[in-house]
């Protein structure tokens, strides 16, 4: 299982937010580079990076640091937040970006995702944030009658690389993971999952191990390390010994 530091950007600065709420914002560094660099320095394979603005706005907003994120670093870097159409995705790959996540436009634009997954394949990661399993688009500011699961099925045979699953009830909450639902979607497609939302600490991180195998491959972690409630090094060490 993949340990993935998460980078949110807010304003060109590395924020926090509390469920999703742009109203309970914490910045923690105004430098998104500098963080990045950090966690690579302390063994991150990979960086999460949201556009906060971008993902409200339906554009990105936060360009040039993501691009000079992706410049700095070494690790792979996977961004999402405001990616609905080509030009976007084709921008963002041009700049050094591993993968991009498509989250509204998944709920909005089947052949667009679709698109972007037979040009760019293994390159396309399907952001799911969900409020009692319901799934919320926009920044997470619209609420939608659809399920996760449903979404998700529509997704199997696309070509999508995984699916970041995130609880927002959860996210910036360190209240623990949502292992159960994060299981259960694994087990229910085809397509890897990464975990996000509410890492709480190493506990947390044991938990989602011992269900690796239904397909969990992954966990995106931002308050906790942010906090210090977890170490980076630690969580690594224990993914690491769960490979062997």
């Amino acid at each position: 299982m993949i340990i993935i530091p998460a980078v949110d950007i807010q304003e060109g600065k590395c924020v926090r937010l509390l469920q999703g709420d742009f109203e309970k914002v914490t910045v923690y560094s105004d430098s998104p580079v500098e963080m990045a660099l950090k966690w690579q320095e302390r063994g991150a394979e990979r960086i999460h990076i949201v556009d906060l603005d971008g993902s409200r706005s339906g554009a990105p907003r936060n360009w040039r640091m993501i691009e000079a994120v992706a410049k700095a670093v070494l690790v792979p870097v996977q961004v999402g937040g405001g990616i609905r159409d080509m030009k976007t995705v084709e921008g963002y790959l041009d700049l050094g970006v591993s993968r991009v996540i498509l989250g509204t436009a998944a709920h909005r634009d089947r052949s667009f995702v679709e698109a972007a997954c037979q040009k760019y394949p293994g390159r396309i990661i399907l952001g799911l944030d969900a409020r009692d399993g319901r799934a919320a688009v926009q920044g997470w500011t619209e609420a939608t009658d659809a399920s996760v699961l449903d979404i998700a099925r529509r997704y199997e045979d696309t070509g999508v690389d995984a699916i970041v699953y995130t609880d927002i009830k959860r996210d910036g909450m360190e209240t623990g993971v949502n292992v159960e639902a994060t299981a259960d979607l694994a087990r229910s497609v085809r397509i890897p999952v990464i975990a996000s939302g509410g890492v709480s600490g190493i506990a947390d991180i044991e938990r989602l191990l011992a269900v690796e195998k239904d397909g969990v491959i992954g966990v995106i972690i931002g308050k906790a390390l942010y906090t210090g409630a977890l170490s980076l090094e630690e969580a690594i060490r224990k993914a690491r010994i769960s490979r062997v």
